[in-house]
């Protein structure tokens, strides 16, 4: 298990290097600083989900409120860090290039973060009998 966790965490820096590559890349090429505040909201995107794990019961089989209040507030998070650049670039604060580098690294991080959080949110159970 400790070596899959190590492959599943080096996995993840390499994701976070090609979003700030693509970041970079935005950047770089069309000289603005505003599409780096979506970083934000990949630090804050998984707090919810922590907290809620730490308050919730898991003696319930059913889906408890808290969790689902924690789905709720993640999505906004994720809708707002994809809603953030488009706005910009409607503004005119950005170019619309640098919005489509920025929505690129949105998908990846977000899909990485949510295939991190199916993988290793079920708890200590883990055999390769699941794949």
């Amino acid at each position: 298990m400790a070596g899959i966790k190590a492959l599943v965490l080096l996995s993840f820096t390499g994701v976070i290097g090609l979003t700030f590559l693509m970041l970079g890349c935005a950047l770089e090429r069309y000289g603005v600083y505003w599409p780096l505040f979506v970083l934000i909201f990949y630090f804050i995107s998984p707090i919810p989900h922590f907290i809620a794990k730490r308050v919730s019961d898991d003696t319930d089989a059913a889906s408890s409120g808290c969790i689902e209040l924690a789905y709720f507030f993640t999505t906004g998070i994720v809708v707002s860090a994809f809603g953030f650049p488009i706005i910009l670039a409607r503004v005119e604060l950005i170019k619309w290039g640098a919005c489509a580098l920025v929505l690129a690294g949105n998908a990846v991080i977000f899909l990485t973060v949510l295939g991190f959080f199916v993988l290793f949110g079920r708890g200590d159970d883990f055999t390769w009998e699941q794949w």
